[in-house]
């Protein structure tokens, strides 16, 4: 999977879902940046929002698997190489989809954390979504519901503070595309998500989660 993050790390880069948004601008504000505060950016990809955070006078540090994302750290999200509690926020935007062990990453990241977890990812909008996710990109594990979300971080020792939802639309060809999805299973895609495309857009869900360590 690292190999194939690399190749399409200038294409994550440049991407408008993940470069920009109201969803990124919340995220960026509920990390409550301030010029004292060290963040740890978790599966950085395009470093969208280790950019934002730094803008906001953070201190920042990124991870990622893929040395193509050029993080500063290469690791995955389920094993932080951090002490406990190193950092006051721990974020991760748009990537939690694709960790193999979702609970092992959440808690790895609620270990590094001595204040917030502030995460996005796309929402659980149904099997026939997961299908087309994963015939796109092999790399897809899961999308997760809001509640499913409220159990990950409290089990992982932290509480809810605030949840927004976020109705989005992006080019489905530009979606396609990003990942080099093969012409066969783009057809499959599109029909499986028919009811979801309208003048080649197409409608997605996300969340963002903060998260206050229960121990702080």
């Amino acid at each position: 999977m690292t190999d194939v993050w690399s190749q399409r790390a200038e294409a994550f880069r440049e991407s408008p879902t993940h470069r920009e948004g109201p969803d990124l601008d919340l995220l960026v504000e509920w990390c409550e940046p301030e010029p004292d505060v060290k963040v740890l950016d978790v599966a950085t990809g395009g470093g969208h929002v280790a950019r934002r955070l730094r803008e906001a006078g953070c201190t920042v540090v990124t991870v990622d698997p893929a040395p193509g994302m050029k993080a500063d750290v290469v690791a995955p999200a389920d094993h932080l190489p951090f002490e406990d509690g190193s950092f006051d926020v721990v974020t991760c935007r748009i990537a939690a989809h694709h960790f193999p062990d979702i609970r092992a990453a959440v808690t790895e990241m609620a270990r590094v954390s001595n204040r917030l977890l502030v995460i996005e990812d796309n929402v659980f909008r149904g099997e026939r979504v997961e299908e087309a996710e994963q015939l796109r990109d092999p790399t897809h594990v899961r999308c997760y519901s809001e509640d499913e979300w409220k159990e990950l971080v409290t089990h992982a020792g932290f509480e809810v503070e605030q949840i927004e939802h976020f109705d989005r639309r992006q080019s489905l060809d530009a979606w396609l595309e990003r990942v080099d999805t093969p012409p066969e299973a783009a057809a499959r895609i599109r029909d499986l998500l028919a009811d979801r495309i309208e003048d080649g857009m197409l409608a997605f869900e996300s969340i963002v989660l903060k998260a206050r360590s229960s121990q702080k």
